[in-house]
């Protein structure tokens, strides 16, 4: 696998509304950022995403789009997610139940 300087993805919008409806929409962006991807068979994308969740159940709702994520099947028109992780996770109980989630996601071209 290696980076490429090619043009920037233009699936990002769609990734960033799929990911927050997986979140039952409870999720706050905290910042997105992408860089395109390639290996001698595939081009794609690399998102990162961090997404807060603040209060009991939206924490409740961001551990259970934790478990969810590696094995969900997107949506996304040409583009297939090959891989999804959970890169950094951190919660916090006082003064109120808030959670940080890092994701990375691999998006490529479906051919």
């Amino acid at each position: 696998m290696r980076s490429t300087s090619s043009a920037p993805c233009r699936t990002w919008t769609r990734l960033l509304d799929a990911l927050m409806a997986l979140a039952d929409r409870q999720g706050e962006l905290i910042s997105h950022a992408e860089h395109p991807w390639a290996s001698a068979t595939f081009s794609g994308c690399r998102h990162t995403v961090t997404m807060a969740f603040s209060g009991g159940q939206a924490v409740t709702t961001g551990e259970q789009f934790v478990a969810a994520l590696p094995d969900h099947e997107f949506a996304l028109p040409g583009q297939i997610v090959a891989d999804a992780t959970i890169v950094d996770l951190s919660h916090q109980l006082i003064p109120q139940p808030f959670l940080t989630i890092t994701a990375e996601l691999l998006l490529v071209a479906e051919s």
